[in-house]
């Protein structure tokens, strides 16, 4: 396994924190609502980084992660952002590994009260067990990545599993786009399927469904439930081959509350805040920010885990 820590030396990086926090202050929010981070386990966390390093066949290109710091001083890190609420976002990526990564994650979240308590599950037996466990027990938001896992959104091992979170209401952040790396599992046709037959769902659709925009901007106009996060689009890193169509950004102002900021914290190859430079610049105006970045998940999620 390569050791991902010597690929970047933080003593010579110098983060912009001071223009991140001036970008909501002036804004007038009380900070930043991120609802697309991820923590993971260190054994996990260490094999994902290897992933980007070797820019292997799912990541497709070369993807320098910048955020390699510790749990602790990633944490603190948002902090300093003024990022006051985030997820950590673990996903399963086989079976027989939800569990583990969920009891992880229960363990994040009674440890850093910002965090949305965040679990995962995959296509298996066990799954209706566990995801009804975990939501009579208060998580508040799952990940499904079907890029990673590779399996259908409409696997019928997840028939009660939909059944469950739709009468829940419990999102579900649902990584199903093609990017940056599409196979046999991603693209929008899976998530309709089961949004047809679950139309309550809660589902935030990661990456805005990079690349297929239109289809999952779509979606989230259909279906009441269905959201849209920003993460790494608009940013000159996604540019590069997956631009957001300029014909749909007065779409997205005719959905203003349903696109909600997301960064992929720590996986991304530049400073925190050109992802909010990135939305600033579509010029949709102030109010479109601010439910953006703090409002539209604060109304879903509370602005505190008690809220």
């Amino acid at each position: 396994m390569v050791d991902p820590s010597p690929v970047v030396d933080r003593s010579s990086v110098v983060e912009p924190v001071e223009t991140t926090r001036a970008f909501w202050q002036d804004l007038g929010l009380p900070g930043l609502f991120d609802v697309h981070v991820h923590f993971l386990p260190e054994n996990i966390q260490k094999r994902v980084y290897a992933q980007f390093d070797d820019a292997g066949p799912k990541i497709g290109r070369e993807w320098p992660i910048r955020y390699r710091g510790s749990h602790a001083e990633r944490v603190e890190l948002l902090r300093s952002f003024g990022v006051r609420r985030f997820s950590a976002l673990p996903y399963a990526h086989r079976p027989g590994i939800a569990t583990y990564l969920n009891d992880w994650a229960a363990a994040f979240a009674a440890d850093v009260p910002e965090s949305l308590w965040s679990a995962t599950f995959y296509p298996e037996p066990e799954a209706p067990e566990y995801v009804g466990r975990l939501v009579e027990a208060g998580v508040e938001v799952f990940k499904a990545h079907v890029q990673v896992g590779e399996f259908h959104l409409d696997d019928p091992a997840l028939d009660q599993v939909w059944g469950i979170l739709e009468d829940a209401g419990t999102p579900i952040v649902v990584h199903a786009g093609s990017g940056p790396v599409g196979n046999a599992f991603t693209g929008p046709d899976p998530l309709r399927r089961v949004l047809e037959r679950f139309p309550r769902l809660a589902v935030i659709v990661a990456h805005m469904g990079a690349p297929e925009y239109a289809e999952f901007l779509a979606l989230a106009e259909r279906y009441e439930n269905v959201c849209l996060d920003t993460t790494m689009v608009f940013t000159d890193f996604f540019d590069v081959e997956a631009p957001y169509p300029r014909a749909l950004h007065e779409r997205l102002l005719d959905l203003q509350p349903k696109v909600l900021l997301g960064s992929d914290f720590p996986t991304i190859p530049y400073p925190y805040v050109h992802q909010l430079t990135g939305i600033a610049r579509l010029g949709l105006g102030e109010q479109w920010l601010r439910d953006v970045c703090w409002n539209n998940a604060a109304r879903i999620f509370g602005e505190s885990r008690s809220a």
